[in-house]
C-alpha cells in the first residue's frame, strides 16, 4: 500500500458470506486440543468414561470432564449415567457428531496424505528463511 492510499480497505466476506454460519464455534471447539481425539475416539463406539480416559494418552480426568461436557453441550455426544455403584457413564457420539467425525476422519486422511509434502516445504522454508521457523 502505498503513502498516499487514502481509501477504504472494502471488508471481505468469509466462508459464508456476510452470515455467520456457525465456522468459528465449529473450529474453536476443534483446535481444542483434546476434542478432536475424543471425538475420534468415540467414533469407535459407545465407551465409558474410564475407557476414553485409557485411550487418550496424556488427557487428565479433568480435562477429559471438560471436553466431554463442552461435546454435550454442543449436542455432539450424549451421555447416559447409569444409577449404579460406583456410578457408570457412557458416551456415544450424536448423529450430528457422526456427521463432524465423518468429517474428521477426511481431513485425518488428508493429513496423512500431504503429511510428507507439508514436511518438505516446511524443510526448504527453514533452509531459505534461517531463524524465520513459525
Amino acid at each position: 500500500m502505498s503513502v498516499a492510499h487514502t481509501g477504504v480497505t472494502p471488508q471481505l466476506s468469509g466462508p459464508c458470506g456476510d452470515d455467520d454460519c456457525g465456522i468459528r464455534d465449529v473450529l474453536d471447539r476443534l483446535g481444542d486440543k483434546w476434542t478432536v481425539l475424543v471425538m475420534v475416539e468415540l467414533a469407535k463406539g459407545v465407551r465409558r468414561f474410564r475407557e476414553l480416559h485409557r485411550a487418550i494418552p496424556g488427557i487428565s480426568q479433568r480435562m477429559l470432564t471438560l471436553t466431554t461436557r463442552r461435546l454435550c453441550r454442543d449436542g455432539l455426544v450424549e451421555r447416559t449415567a447409569y444409577p449404579t455403584i460406583p456410578p457408570q457413564v457412557e458416551y456415544r457420539l450424536t448423529p450430528i457428531g457422526l456427521s463432524l467425525a465423518t468429517a474428521i476422519e477426511g481431513l485425518a486422511g488428508w493429513s496423512r496424505e500431504h503429511k510428507d509434502a507439508m514436511e518438505a516445504a516446511r524443510s526448504r522454508w527453514d533452509a531459505a528463511h534461517p531463524g524465520e521457523a513459525g
